[in-house]
């Protein structure tokens, strides 16, 4: 049903991201010279390390025994010690499970790595300290890494719309239906990974291989606690709730932001790719919906994502424009008159046949299809 691939190939065979990883490496090749050892804990593994040459390999993030590392450095290796009493781990190989943002969700949303890691960046990016933000790029950069082996060869669509889209409303369950819908047509739906327009969209794909009364329920369900506010911890628990009762949903992508660090992220997407810089995150969703985008309403933040990703199908500087289909004629024409000015922009372009205007969220997956040819 779905295209993301379950364990995506890396770009580079030569990337150590598990134990498994390391343990299949030495044995086959008897070496660990050139490579790259990325956040995994070789604690365990000194006799190997002290065995195998490891010149030219740069080792990110790895716990190890001092004789190891005094060892693998004499090889000429780097060694690039983890950081000690960081809520996040900067040279992390893979993105975000919900779980695992959400860990000790029962103590209150405070208590959980997400909400600690954002506390964190207040701290640190108002003192300019040089070491947090370079913490903060490496980090980033480590899950924008990830992010590309899990998408490599998938179809993703991107769906764009406010946090303010509120459970239980007819708005919430059209984006529900939406996200359903593309991810049984066999695409992987990314989103800003937040709440409203965003997480409903998410849960649409998780209910994907359920059958339809699924996501009906769940509507009802979540409709006890429409918004993040007043409490994160509530509106975050209601979804795990829907997640005990039906494991193993149908995979997407969240891209959220601890920019915007008071708005939680959804824990419908089953990968989150969550950010310090948004500006990175903001570039880096909108380049991987190679399938096209589906611009729910919104205000000023889905705004500037139109035309952030109208300028690459512009200029096609990221290749052939893709797909851009905007929901809600009075939304994009009269209360924020976003559609006119794209069609100028699109006119006499090879992009003016892959941007589309409809009125309602069901006509969003036919004209998606029509566009994308």
């Amino acid at each position: 049903m779905q295209t993301m691939p379950a364990h995506a190939a890396h770009h580079d065979d030569r990337e150590i991201e598990t134990l498994e990883e390391f343990d299949a490496t030495v044995a086959a090749r008897g070496t660990l010279a050139g490579h790259r050892v990325q956040a995994v804990d070789l604690t365990d593994r000194t006799r190997e390390l002290l065995g195998t040459d490891t010149a030219g390999a740069v080792f990110l993030g790895c716990a190890m025994r001092e004789e190891a590392a005094a060892k693998i450095r004499t090889d000429g290796a780097l060694v690039f010690p983890p950081v000690p009493d960081l809520p996040f781990d900067p040279y992390r190989g893979h993105v975000y499970a919900p779980d695992e943002l959400f860990e000790s969700l029962a103590d209150g949303y405070e208590a959980t790595p997400d909400a600690r890691a954002y506390a964190w960046f207040q701290r640190t990016k108002a003192d300019r300290d040089i070491y947090a933000s370079m913490l903060r790029a490496v980090h980033d950069d480590s899950v924008s890494d990830a992010l590309d082996e899990l998408l490599s060869g998938a179809r993703v669509v991107g769906v764009m719309g406010g946090h303010a889209m509120a459970r239980g409303t007819e708005e919430y369950a059209g984006a529900a239906r939406l996200g359903r819908e593309l991810a049984r047509a066999g695409l992987t739906v990314a989103t800003g990974g937040g709440p409203g327009a965003m997480e409903a969209a998410n849960l649409g794909a998780y209910a994907a291989p359920f059958g339809d009364e699924m996501l009906t329920e769940s509507l009802e369900l979540l409709a006890k606690a429409p918004h993040f506010t007043p409490s994160i911890t509530q509106w975050a628990t209601a979804a795990f709730e829907i997640r005990g009762r039906w494991p193993q949903g149908g995979r997407s992508v969240g891209i959220p932001t601890w920019f915007y660090g008071h708005e939680p992220p959804n824990a419908f997407a089953t990968h989150i790719a969550k950010y310090f810089a948004n500006a990175t995150r903001e570039d880096g969703l909108l380049a991987r919906s190679n399938a096209g985008v589906v611009f729910l309403p919104g205000a000023a933040g889905t705004v500037q994502e139109i035309f952030d990703n109208a300028t690459p199908n512009y200029y096609e500087s990221r290749g052939e424009p893709t797909p851009m289909v905007l929901v809600d004629r009075a939304h994009w024409t009269e209360k924020l008159p976003t559609w006119p000015l794209l069609r100028s922009l699109a006119r006499g372009r090879s992009m003016e046949a892959r941007i589309a205007l409809v009125e309602r969220i069901e006509e969003a997956p036919q004209a998606l299809k029509r566009l994308g040819g």
